[in-house]
């Protein structure tokens, strides 16, 4: 018998869920629960690493706009072999799309690093050392890291603001403890459940309300 607090913290992630598939984010949803380290391209690493990169700091809603062109500028993430070649190029092309010289570098530099070590390698780090592997990487930072894994397909929680905010309105110590008690119940992995609860509170400002508990 599932407790009362935690019925309604489930009705509430799935009226949040219901929320946001009624936006239009269904797509958003099947994505992540679609992703998987082991069958990761190396295209989709470097495009994903690029992604977080940029997202740092910024809406996302801006970075959306613009990562079209920037991807062309790095010839839509064809190999990161092929970058290397043309990372002048495709850095000076970048920045004058986006005026950021030390994320275009960043994002130039992690192509380095996959073509010097090889996918394939690279990719078994992240499969054996997890997320601490990723913040090695230039500009992947404490929080970050969890972004990139999310991506890539590792089942873990990004504690970004938001979520820190979730978790503390329904009494959570962690954004990680609210994700695992949800997905436990659901059975939504947890970086879908991180996924619903984030894109839920860009879409609603008063997006902690829904997760109170009652008395």
């Amino acid at each position: 018998m599932i407790q009362d607090t935690q019925k309604k913290l489930v009705e509430s992630y799935l009226t949040a869920r219901e929320f946001v598939i009624n936006k239009g984010f269904a797509a958003e949803i099947d994505w992540q629960e679609s992703r998987c380290l082991s069958v990761l391209s190396e295209s989709e690493f470097l495009e994903e690493a690029a992604w977080v990169i940029l997202n740092t700091g910024m809406r996302e809603s801006i970075i959306r706009r613009c990562f079209p062109k920037i991807s062309a500028a790095f010839l839509n993430w064809i190999s990161a072999e092929t970058i290397v070649r043309n990372r002048a190029y495709c850095e000076a092309e970048a920045v004058r799309i986006f005026n950021h010289p030390r994320k275009i570098s960043a994002i130039g530099s992690i192509c380095e690093r996959v073509g010097y070590t090889g996918f394939d390698m690279l990719r078994e780090k992240i499969r054996v050392e997890g997320i601490d592997f990723l913040q090695t990487l230039d500009f992947i930072g404490p929080i970050t890291k969890y972004h990139l894994a999310k991506n890539i397909g590792l089942d873990v929680v990004k504690p970004d603001r938001h979520l820190v905010r979730l978790a503390k309105a329904a009494n959570f110590k962690y954004p990680k403890n609210l994700c695992q008690a949800i997905s436990e119940i659901t059975g939504d992995k947890i970086s879908v459940v991180d996924l619903v609860l984030w894109r839920y509170a860009t879409l609603d400002p008063q997006y902690t309300v829904l997760f109170q508990p009652t008395d």
